[in-house]
């Protein structure tokens, strides 16, 4: 079946089979928080233990899990990580400027960090805004086109929540310079709620978050 990554609270999993890795997308939770389970050479990754950490565990099949990624410190983001770190004995990872705030880290990352799962590598991209501590997680598929996972940071429509103009300015500045002024219009990426998008469809739609301040 053809990927969409159209997924909702209590649907099935989304599924992209990649050359090097396997990307599972399910939407978790009461305020429809994605989680992404990835697949290579026999190990798994989880990016946002974010809910219902019996139905992430399902998803885990007889593989295990050696990491879980958290994208940022806001709770809705890790909701079953205590349960799914606990069972599996994951390591958990997050920025170091987040790590205080959620309950399991077992390692902190900075910006150009590298996370390995299987035969494929995450580069840690630290956006400051959302959170002090947010970060995306770059895979760049060398058959392909690179797949990003965004958090809360960047969304189809715009970037996420801040809470000031500083922080607004923080975000879209490092959006600009470390993810739209480096990376190609074909890249995709997955964002922590609702649907996916490529940066080539919200490019030209920069001006626009600029100027609206939001």
């Amino acid at each position: 079946m053809t990927y969409t990554g159209q997924v909702s609270p209590g649907g099935p999993p989304d599924v992209r089979e990649l050359a090097e890795l396997t990307i599972v997308k399910v939407s978790v939770g009461p305020m429809d928080n994605n989680a992404y389970l990835l697949r290579s050479a026999g190990e798994q990754l989880l990016i946002d233990a974010a809910n219902e950490p019996d139905r992430l565990l399902s998803l885990l099949g007889a593989g295990g899990l050696s990491t879980v990624v958290t994208t940022h410190r806001h709770g809705d983001h890790w909701q079953g990580l205590v349960d799914v770190a606990g069972i599996t004995g994951a390591e958990s990872l997050a920025h170091e400027a987040d790590a205080p705030e959620i309950p399991v880290v077992t390692q902190t990352l900075t910006d150009g960090d590298r996370v390995r799962v299987g035969d494929a590598e995450l580069e840690v991209i630290h956006l400051v805004g959302h959170t002090p501590g947010s970060v995306a997680l770059l895979y760049r598929d060398p058959g392909g086109h690179p797949h990003l996972f965004t958090g809360d940071s960047l969304f189809p429509g715009g970037p996420g929540r801040t809470t000031n103009p500083q922080d607004f300015d923080s975000l879209m500045t490092d959006l600009e310079n470390k993810i739209f002024g480096r990376l190609p219009d074909d890249t995709w990426f997955y964002p922590g709620h609702g649907n996916d998008s490529t940066l080539g469809k919200e490019r030209p739609s920069i001006p626009e978050w600029r100027a609206r301040g939001w």
